[in-house]
């Protein structure tokens, strides 16, 4: 059993700690926490183990919440940890897990010099294999190579042009976003994007424009791919269709917005109502000789979370993981209904 514990139980600590529990071949050793707050209380009465900073120790005690030990003691016990603290602690963490020679993940708000590699498990699972530092890219970046990663299966992608309509905080940033306003971001060309997806596909040409608009549900992606061949509708279709991880919206389902796949995802009974496939608009998908156009959207919160599952049993030496990951979260492919 592979022991992982999570560093930070935010957004996309608390959903990677979930499905390390759904895993045959880990154990969540804990997850930490710097404050005693709501997520603090949840993780403690779902019986998680919660590591605490040792000055911060009386205040969880206070809350009701008996802290196991302290963040190093967790580090201690670890075999993995993933990092998921806010953007730019990680960094400062990576010097504990250093010190301990203990692998770390660490997520796509840290610089891509913080692991050895960035990672995006469609296009570089085996890159990963016997890492001991790896960075999960973001959640628009993983959107982006799953997509142009397995477009090139039908023809090797040469140049992608992309806009990115990003949301402008998750559903509990209340402080955070725009709220009638479209920002730039930036308005100089390329968005930092392109040059994440670059880290993955270091000679791909490659430009993104990106805006935040006031939403909170999802981001959504325009892609314009050059590929080395003529090549048709159908056959991208098709590719789309039968890869893990992306599904296809259908234009006979009526669904119009983010908004309503949201909703698809309460019907579905989605935990949390997440959905980490890539959602592409099936009536989006056109070609024109050598170009794919598409449209797709991403749901911020949970798609990276099987990439850190993958990564988990990357940096473990293990040379197979996706299929596993897909089986035990419930990860689809084909239509999404």
């Amino acid at each position: 059993m592979i022991k992982v514990s999570i560093n930070g139980y935010g957004t996309i600590g608390k959903r990677v700690a979930d499905a390390v529990l759904k895993q045959p071949d880990m154990e969540l050793v804990g997850v930490a926490k710097t404050s005693p707050n709501y997520e603090a209380m949840v993780a403690f009465k779902r019986n998680m183990r919660i590591y605490v900073p040792e000055e911060n120790k009386e205040k969880f005690i206070s809350a009701g919440i008996e802290p196991a030990g302290n963040i190093s003691d967790m580090i201690e016990e670890s075999d993995v940890i993933v990092d998921a603290t806010p953007n730019g602690v990680g960094a400062e963490y990576k010097k504990i897990y250093v010190e301990k020679g203990k692998p770390a993940l660490f997520q796509g708000g840290e610089k891509s010099n913080v692991g050895e590699i960035s990672f995006s498990a469609l296009c570089n699972y085996d890159e990963a294999i016997g890492k001991k530092y790896v960075r999960v890219v973001s959640c628009n970046t993983t959107a982006m190579l799953r997509t142009i990663c397995t477009t090139s299966k039908v023809s090797p992608v040469k140049k992608v042009r992309g806009t990115v309509i990003r949301r402008a905080a998750d559903p509990k940033e209340y402080k955070k976003g725009p709220i009638n306003a479209l920002v730039p971001d930036p308005a100089s060309v390329p968005s930092h994007h392109a040059k994440d997806v670059n880290t993955v596909l270091k000679d791909l040409d490659i430009v993104t424009m990106a805006v935040i608009s006031p939403t909170n549900l999802m981001h959504v992606h325009l892609l314009d791919m050059e590929t080395e061949r003529e090549v048709r509708r159908e056959e991208i279709l098709e590719q789309l269709l039968s890869t893990p991880r992306i599904v296809v919206v259908p234009g006979k389902a009526g669904i119009n917005s983010t908004a309503e796949l949201v909703e698809l995802a309460r019907d579905l009974g989605r935990e949390r109502n997440d959905m980490p496939e890539v959602m592409v608009f099936e009536d989006s998908v056109q070609t024109k000789g050598k170009e794919v156009f598409l449209m797709y959207a991403v749901h911020q919160e949970s798609i990276v979370v099987p990439e850190n599952v993958d990564a988990v049993r990357a940096v473990s030496g293990m040379s197979k993981s996706i299929d596993l990951t897909n089986a035990s979260l419930g990860i689809r492919k084909g239509y999404i209904i």
